[in-house]
């Protein structure tokens, strides 16, 4: 083919591509289909939702054991990478902040074997809680449409909703959501540790 022709047809392509994804864009618009997305968004969660779920002793503990705490919740697993990156920042956090009224609570996505086994090996100074299907769901109108790990939420003192991030935080981060969250004097006190 010759080089104008390839051109040619290279441009009536990109012509056609462009103007399906504007005609598109305008149908799905009105389309009853993107009404109802809307719709499922409308079930996103903004506040703590009542659930519960057992502890690695086997003990069920609800969603509201630690009402009027900041509450960080991570969805996390023991062989996830990235998840095992953040651990020592909330370890830290925890100790750092615990007195404060700052709680880390993991929800971790794996058996309760595996979990424990890790924990033997790594300890952690917060409660650990194992998944269930329906707290993973959960997870989906709290912020993690894609059902990744590690996924964090933090609420406020009465429950809402304050922060959801899909990915490793960074210390930066945490310190940027939670320093509105407590006291000005535990926040220096806590910086001071750094």
């Amino acid at each position: 083919m010759k080089p104008i022709k390839v051109v040619l047809v290279t441009f009536l392509a990109g012509g056609i591509s462009i103007g399906a994804a504007i005609f598109g864009q305008q149908w799905l618009g009105e389309s009853p289909l993107v009404e109802g997305l809307a719709d499922r968004s409308r079930n996103r969660l903004d506040t703590l939702p009542d659930f519960r779920l057992t502890d690695l002793d086997g003990r069920e503990v609800p969603s509201n054991a630690w009402a009027g705490k900041v509450l960080v919740l991570s969805y996390w697993a023991p062989w996830c990478p990235a998840c095992l990156e953040e651990l020592p920042l909330f370890v830290g956090t925890q100790e750092a902040l615990g007195d404060s009224g700052v709680q880390f609570v993991g929800i971790a996505v794996d058996r309760p074997q595996d979990v424990r086994d890790f924990v033997a090996e790594h300890p952690i100074n917060y409660p650990l809680l194992i998944a269930d299907p329906e707290v993973i769901e959960l997870s989906k109108r709290l912020g993690n449409r894609l059902e990744g790990l590690p996924f964090t939420i933090v609420f406020d003192r009465r429950g809402r909703r304050v922060f959801s991030q899909l990915g490793p935080m960074t210390e930066a981060e945490l310190n940027e959501q939670l320093a509105p969250l407590i006291a000005p004097s535990t926040l220096l006190s806590y910086k001071a540790l750094d």
